[in-house]
Protein backbone atom coordinates (compact mmCIF):
# COMPACT_ATOMS: atom_id res chain seq x y z
CA UNK A 1 0.00 0.00 0.00
CA UNK A 2 1.58 3.07 -1.39
CA UNK A 3 1.81 6.30 1.33
CA UNK A 4 -0.95 8.19 -0.21
CA UNK A 5 -3.23 5.37 -0.02
CA UNK A 6 -2.64 4.41 3.90
CA UNK A 7 -2.96 8.34 4.30
CA UNK A 8 -6.28 8.04 2.96
CA UNK A 9 -7.31 5.45 4.50
CA UNK A 10 -6.52 6.97 7.85
CA UNK A 11 -8.42 10.28 7.05
CA UNK A 12 -11.61 7.68 6.34
CA UNK A 13 -11.36 6.74 10.01
CA UNK A 14 -10.34 10.31 11.54
CA UNK A 15 -12.89 12.41 10.38
CA UNK A 16 -16.04 10.94 11.30
CA UNK A 17 -14.41 9.27 14.74
CA UNK A 18 -13.33 13.39 15.21
CA UNK A 19 -17.29 14.20 14.13
CA UNK A 20 -19.00 11.17 16.29
CA UNK A 21 -16.86 10.57 19.39
CA UNK A 22 -15.68 14.69 20.05
CA UNK A 23 -18.45 16.11 18.67
CA UNK A 24 -21.37 14.14 19.21
CA UNK A 25 -20.25 11.58 21.55
CA UNK A 26 -19.83 13.43 25.13
CA UNK A 27 -23.55 13.85 25.04
CA UNK A 28 -24.35 10.52 24.34
CA UNK A 29 -22.03 10.01 27.21
CA UNK A 30 -22.74 12.21 29.39
CA UNK A 31 -26.30 10.40 29.84
CA UNK A 32 -25.05 6.69 29.97
CA UNK A 33 -22.04 7.21 32.66
CA UNK A 34 -24.09 9.00 35.38
CA UNK A 35 -26.53 7.90 37.77
CA UNK A 36 -30.05 8.55 36.65
CA UNK A 37 -32.22 10.99 38.76
CA UNK A 38 -34.86 8.25 38.45
CA UNK A 39 -32.44 5.90 40.75
CA UNK A 40 -31.21 8.61 42.61
CA UNK A 41 -33.77 9.23 45.39
CA UNK A 42 -33.35 5.60 45.71
CA UNK A 43 -29.80 5.44 47.08
CA UNK A 44 -29.64 5.59 50.78
CA UNK A 45 -26.74 4.12 51.92
CA UNK A 46 -22.88 5.31 51.27
CA UNK A 47 -22.69 1.68 49.93
CA UNK A 48 -25.17 2.19 46.98
CA UNK A 49 -23.52 5.25 46.08
CA UNK A 50 -19.93 3.77 45.56
CA UNK A 51 -21.32 0.91 43.74
CA UNK A 52 -23.42 3.58 41.27
CA UNK A 53 -20.47 5.57 40.39
CA UNK A 54 -18.22 2.06 39.81
CA UNK A 55 -20.60 0.73 37.40
CA UNK A 56 -20.20 4.06 35.71
CA UNK A 57 -16.18 3.04 35.40
CA UNK A 58 -16.74 0.46 32.69
CA UNK A 59 -18.04 3.69 30.14
CA UNK A 60 -15.95 5.90 31.59
CA UNK A 61 -12.91 3.30 29.81
CA UNK A 62 -14.82 2.96 26.94
CA UNK A 63 -15.62 6.69 26.74
CA UNK A 64 -11.64 7.67 26.96
CA UNK A 65 -10.84 4.67 24.02
CA UNK A 66 -13.07 6.04 21.72
CA UNK A 67 -11.97 9.26 22.53
CA UNK A 68 -8.24 8.10 21.76
CA UNK A 69 -9.08 7.07 17.74
CA UNK A 70 -8.38 10.48 16.76
CA UNK A 71 -5.37 11.05 18.67
CA UNK A 72 -4.39 7.42 17.36
CA UNK A 73 -4.95 8.70 13.89
CA UNK A 74 -2.78 11.77 14.41
CA UNK A 75 0.29 9.44 15.55
CA UNK A 76 -0.39 7.13 12.95
CA UNK A 77 0.09 10.08 9.95
CA UNK A 78 2.72 11.69 12.12
CA UNK A 79 4.59 7.86 11.16
CA UNK A 80 3.95 8.03 8.16
CA UNK A 81 4.83 11.09 7.02
CA UNK A 82 7.55 12.96 9.70
CA UNK A 83 7.79 16.66 9.78
CA UNK A 84 9.77 17.74 12.97
CA UNK A 85 6.80 21.06 13.10
CA UNK A 86 3.73 18.60 12.76
CA UNK A 87 5.36 15.95 15.28
CA UNK A 88 5.72 18.97 17.97
CA UNK A 89 2.03 20.04 17.75
CA UNK A 90 1.28 15.90 17.97
CA UNK A 91 2.84 15.48 21.27
CA UNK A 92 0.99 18.48 22.37
CA UNK A 93 -2.28 17.18 21.46
CA UNK A 94 -1.40 13.73 22.86
CA UNK A 95 -0.84 16.02 26.45
CA UNK A 96 -4.14 18.04 26.07
CA UNK A 97 -6.16 14.82 25.55
CA UNK A 98 -4.45 13.25 28.43
CA UNK A 99 -5.43 15.79 30.58
CA UNK A 100 -8.64 15.97 28.93
CA UNK A 101 -8.99 12.86 29.55
CA UNK A 102 -8.41 12.57 33.06
CA UNK A 103 -9.96 15.49 34.02
CA UNK A 104 -13.12 14.25 32.23
CA UNK A 105 -13.06 10.70 34.15
CA UNK A 106 -12.67 12.02 37.47
CA UNK A 107 -15.63 14.43 36.68
CA UNK A 108 -17.89 11.59 35.28
CA UNK A 109 -17.15 9.46 38.73
CA UNK A 110 -17.55 12.52 40.75
CA UNK A 111 -20.90 13.21 39.36
CA UNK A 112 -22.02 9.85 39.02
CA UNK A 113 -20.71 10.49 43.52
CA UNK A 114 -22.69 12.99 44.07
CA UNK A 115 -26.12 12.04 42.27
CA UNK A 116 -26.35 14.55 39.81
CA UNK A 117 -27.21 16.60 42.63
CA UNK A 118 -29.42 14.31 44.84
CA UNK A 119 -27.22 12.84 46.84
CA UNK A 120 -27.43 12.29 50.19
CA UNK A 121 -24.12 13.50 51.70
CA UNK A 122 -21.73 10.61 52.22
CA UNK A 123 -18.90 11.87 50.70
CA UNK A 124 -16.63 14.27 51.18
CA UNK A 125 -17.03 17.88 49.63
CA UNK A 126 -14.37 16.88 47.21
CA UNK A 127 -16.14 15.45 44.99
CA UNK A 128 -18.95 17.88 44.85
CA UNK A 129 -16.34 20.04 43.36
CA UNK A 130 -15.93 17.92 40.22
CA UNK A 131 -18.68 19.91 39.37
CA UNK A 132 -16.62 22.65 38.03
CA UNK A 133 -14.48 20.46 36.53
CA UNK A 134 -16.70 20.69 32.67
CA UNK A 135 -14.93 24.49 32.94
CA UNK A 136 -11.69 23.31 33.11
CA UNK A 137 -11.97 20.67 30.87
CA UNK A 138 -13.89 23.01 28.58
CA UNK A 139 -10.37 25.30 28.15
CA UNK A 140 -8.36 22.04 27.74
CA UNK A 141 -10.34 21.01 24.90
CA UNK A 142 -11.47 24.00 23.12
CA UNK A 143 -7.21 23.83 22.01
CA UNK A 144 -7.58 20.25 21.74
CA UNK A 145 -10.02 20.52 19.19
CA UNK A 146 -8.28 23.32 17.09
CA UNK A 147 -5.19 21.56 17.43
CA UNK A 148 -6.31 18.52 16.01
CA UNK A 149 -8.65 19.71 13.77
CA UNK A 150 -5.94 21.79 11.81
CA UNK A 151 -3.33 18.57 12.24
CA UNK A 152 -5.83 16.57 10.73
CA UNK A 153 -6.65 18.91 7.91
CA UNK A 154 -2.93 19.19 7.26
CA UNK A 155 -1.94 15.51 6.97
CA UNK A 156 -5.11 14.61 5.35
CA UNK A 157 -4.56 16.91 2.29
CA UNK A 158 -2.75 15.43 -0.67
CA UNK A 159 0.89 16.78 -0.92
CA UNK A 160 1.71 16.24 -4.10
CA UNK A 161 -1.01 18.82 -5.07
CA UNK A 162 0.14 22.43 -5.38
CA UNK A 163 -1.30 25.72 -4.95
CA UNK A 164 -2.86 25.71 -8.63
CA UNK A 165 -4.19 22.07 -8.68
CA UNK A 166 -1.46 20.56 -10.50
CA UNK A 167 -0.70 17.54 -9.84
CA UNK A 168 3.07 15.81 -9.61
CA UNK A 169 3.77 12.30 -10.36
CA UNK A 170 6.61 12.49 -8.02
CA UNK A 171 9.63 12.14 -11.32
CA UNK A 172 11.56 15.42 -12.27
CA UNK A 173 10.81 17.56 -14.95
CA UNK A 174 12.93 17.89 -17.99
Amino acid sequence: MNKVAAKALIAVVFWPSLFFFWFLGPFAFLLLSTTSSEMCPRLETRAEFLAAANAALPIIVLQTLLYAVPIACLVLWDRLSPEPARARHVATSIKLFIVAAIIGAVWDYGSSLVCDGYGQPFFSSAWRMTGYLPIVGLLINIPLYILTFSLGRAFSTRDDITEDGVVHSGQDEP
